[in-house]
This record gives structure tokens, sequence and C-alpha cells, in this order.
């Protein structure tokens, strides 16, 4: 479990850092190839998938461009030949089936299969051939002498180009392709002599017309190129947080196998250690007492007396182990009863007198009368309360006090804490010796017994009792250990019976 957790520690530590280098690294060599491969001033990346939007924005403009083309038609009757509308009708119907049949082509290919280049260069003729033909229509048009005609190409030309626009943004060589085969007829159509020709004025604000166009199709084209820069990214997210998730689910399978591992470990452990330990625990304290006469050698009483508290020793650890393991899995069962948490305080403190006093330690409770019961595993309240207090001692110098204290708590629970004149811990170690096996250096300066186990056994009891430990401390003024038990847990007195004839006990209350 050792191994796993601190495997887990360091991926979380490291998980950040290489998470944001992979990607400044993956965003480097992006732009160094796209610098090598992209063609024009677009996205390598993103080419295909610009021209999978163009050719969808062609196809799209299939109808609408048809409709148009005939409404031009129509209304170009009432001023040119029938034959001449139907030769151009059918240049503009020719010119918008080739850039049509170009995007359905291009649609139905697998992107793995398409050459942005190529496709590129055909999408920009076609759009050259669609301007040129609407070209066409103003040089149609020019020998008409009707004011009327001149307006109505004008708005025509327009039109062609907004459309171009629009449909050939996301290739911007299209726009300017389509574009300047239109501005050019309306040069020619409109012919201005000198500044002072009313025709200068028009074709300026034709061409400015056409540029704003082709400024807007930029725009638009680069505003679609962070689009899919912002796609891009939010997928590689997506990409590793998937990766991140897979690992964390590698990470917490082998956990959970370690766990299991180590229970299975306990289970068998806890067996095979016991049943010699009872065998050395029980000789050595036959030899220790010396049932079957003196040793014929003093020393051998003394080996049988370390072999004793040694073995005594070894028994603890095994039991605060096992405890650990069924706290931390959420196997310990709790055997909730009644249980006066005072009378608890008041027996371990009287267990532990003793061993205060040959540590010159003054011992002292101050507990609040007539609490009433809490509804609570007794020998768990036990434990926790003898961890405590024996770290108390532990740790107090001679002279030093331990106060144990005991009462309600604001919100209606019980509390009880204990509060040493020992050296007290620097906050940095808190987490240290709340942790499993965790010693401070107070403790291993002073060589004191102990695995480093009381404190979590402590912890992880109070939190099945649904209560908190809080462990206060600061240097050269002591520590303080306060568990609250939580208001659901105490006992309420029961309600006052009511009077019974020839009963001894009427007009009593009882208490939980």
């Amino acid at each position: 479990m050792a191994e796993v957790t601190a495997e887990m520690i360091a991926r979380g530590r490291f998980a950040g850092e290489g998470a944001r280098e992979r990607r400044r690294m993956a965003s480097r060599m992006r732009e160094a190839r796209e610098r090598l491969t992209s063609s024009g001033a677009g996205n390598v990346r993103f080419d295909v998938e610009l021209l999978r939007l163009h050719a969808r924005s062609r196809r799209a403009a299939i109808l609408p461009q048809g409709l148009l083309s005939l409404a031009v038609a129509a209304m170009t009757a009432h001023w040119l030949p029938a034959t001449l509308v139907g030769i151009w009708l059918a240049l503009a119907f020719s010119s918008l089936g080739l850039g049509g049949g170009l995007a359905l082509r291009f649609l139905k290919h697998d992107k793995t299969e398409q050459n942005p280049r190529q496709w590129k260069t055909r999408f920009v003729l076609a759009a050259a051939i669609d301007g040129s033909a609407w070209a066409a229509f103003a040089l149609l048009i020019r020998g008409v002498p009707s004011p009327w005609a001149t307006a109505f190409a004008m708005v025509v030309l327009m039109l062609a180009g907004a459309i171009h626009t629009v449909v050939e943004a996301f290739v911007p060589e299209a726009v300017t392709a389509a574009l300047i085969p239109n501005a050019m007829a309306m040069i020619l159509y409109l012919r201005p002599r000198g500044f002072v020709d009313p025709n200068a004025s028009l074709t300026l604000l034709v061409c400015a017309t056409l540029f704003y166009f082709g400024a807007l199709a930029r725009r638009i084209y680069a505003g679609q190129i962070r689009t899919l820069g912002i796609q891009a990214e939010k997928d590689s997210l997506i990409a590793e947080l998937e990766q991140a998730k897979a690992n964390s689910d590698e990470a917490r399978r082998r956990a959970e196998e370690a766990s299991l591992a180590k229970s299975r470990f306990l289970a068998t452990m806890s067996h095979e250690l016991r049943t010699p330990l009872n065998a050395i625990l029980g000789f050595s304290e036959v030899m220790k007492g010396e049932l079957f006469g003196p040793h014929s050698v003093e020393a051998y009483r003394d080996y049988s007396s370390d072999i004793h508290s040694s073995g005594q020793h070894l028994l603890m650890l095994i039991n605060e182990i096992l405890d650990l393991s069924r706290v931390e899995a959420g196997r310990y069962e709790l055997k909730e009863e009644p249980v006066s948490l005072a009378a608890v305080i008041e027996d371990c403190r009287h267990l532990l007198t003793l061993r205060a006093k040959k540590r010159g330690v003054l011992l002292s409770e101050i507990i609040e009368p007539d609490m009433p019961r809490i509804w609570a595993d007794e020998r768990a309240v036990r434990q926790i309360a003898l961890n405590l207090l024996t770290n108390g001692i532990k740790f107090t110098p001679q002279g030093g006090q331990v106060t144990v204290k005991s009462g309600w708590t604001m919100a209606g629970g019980q509390y009880f804490s204990v509060r040493d004149t020992g050296p007290g811990i620097p906050e940095e170690e808190i987490p240290v010796i709340m942790s499993s096996f965790g010693r401070g250096s107070m403790a291993q300066k002073n060589a004191d017994e102990g695995t480093g186990l009381g404190l979590p056994i402590v912890k992880g009891l109070v939190e099945l009792h649904g209560g908190t430990f809080t462990l206060r401390s600061k240097l050269r003024e002591g520590t303080e250990v306060i568990v609250i038990f939580p208001p659901e847990r105490v006992m309420a007195a029961l309600p006052q019976l009511g009077p019974a004839a020839g009963s001894p006990n009427s007009g009593k209350r009882g208490a939980a």
C-alpha cells in the first residue's frame, strides 16, 4: 500500500507540470509544422475543415444563386434580346454547376483522402469563373442606353459580390478571384473620364464596396480560424482528461488490489502471529513467576521479564494495526450501547494515575456533572480516552500537568479534551503525526515508545461515531486534543413516569 501511495503522490505532484509541458511542446511542434506545410496564410490543421465549410456554403448557395440568376435574366430581357440573355444564363448556370459539383465531390471524399492544396486551387478557379460570369453580365448590358440599366447593373454586381463574400469567405483566395472580375467589369462599364465625371464617383463607390466585401471576408475567415482553434484546444484537453482519467483508474485499481492484498495479509498474519505469540506470553509469564521453581541463574528472571514485556508490546502493535486497517476499510463494527462519557474518562484517569505519578505528572480532571449517556461503542470510547491520556502523560515533562475536561458543546453534543503542558508540536508536523506510523521530532528525540498509530486510530473511531477530532498545539505551550460527539449521540432524559399505586418508584425520573 505504501508503494502505491508513493506512486500516486508522485503522479499528483508532477501531473500538472507534465501536462503543461506537453501542451507547450505540442504547440511548438504544431506551429513549426504549420510554417513548413501550411498552404497560404491559413493553418494546415484547419485547411481541410475550412474547405469543407466552403464546400457546404457553396452547396447551400446553389438554389439561391440559381434563383437570382433567373430573376436577373428575366429583368434583363426587357432591354436585351432573349438569345443574349439565354447565353448569359447558360454561362451563369454552368459556372454555378461547376462550383456546386466540385463542392459535392469534395464532401463525398473522406478527409484522409483529400489533398487541401489541389482542392483549394480548384475552388479558386471555380470562383474566378463564377465571378467572370457575373462580370460578363455588366459587359452584356453595357450597350443599353437607359440610366436604369446602369443602376440595375450596379445592384446586380453588388449582390453578386455579397454572395461571393459569404460563400467564399472560408477560402480568401476564392473571394479575391471572384471579386476582381466584378471590379474590372464595373470599371470598364462606367469608363470615367476624369474626376469631374459622375461615373468616377460611382466607380470609386463600387471599388470601395468590393474592397469592403474583401475585408469582411477576411474577418469571417479569421473568426472561423479562432473558432476552429478553440475547438481543437477543447478536443486536446478532452483527450488529456481522458488520458488522466485512464491513469487515475489504473492507479485506483492498483490501490484497490494493494488494499485487498493488505487485508488478506493482515487476516492471515493475525492468526499466524497471535498463535505463537500467546505461547511466548504464557511461557514467559510462567518463567518470570518461577512457578516450577527458582532459576539457577538470577539473570534468567530478568530475561523472562524482557521476553514477556516485548511480547506484550508486539501484541499491542498487532492489535493497533488490525484496528487501523478495519477503520480505514470501513469494516470496524460499532457495538453501540448507552455509555457514560464521564464514567469512562474517570476509569481511564484512575487507570493511568500510577503511570502519571511515576513520571511526576499531575493528572487532573474537570467533569461537568449530571451529563446524560451517549449512544456509542464503549470499547471505542475507552480506547480513545486511553490513547489521548497516554500521549499526554508520555510527552509531558516532569512537574507538568495533564488536564481532562468533559462537558456540553454549544450545539448540544458532548465533548472531552486532553490538554498537556508539554513542549508542543510544530505546525508543519501535525499532518505527519496524524498519518499512519507518523512520529514527530519530539518523539524521535526522546526515543519514546510508540508506533505512530494512536492518533490515526482515535481520529478514525471518532469519525465512525459521526464526531469531530481537533488537535491544537503551540511550541513551548503544550497540546490540546478535543473530541466532540454530535447531539444525535446524546440520549435525552426519559419523561416523568405517571403515579402508580403501590409503586415505590412513582414520581421519580429515569435517565438514559
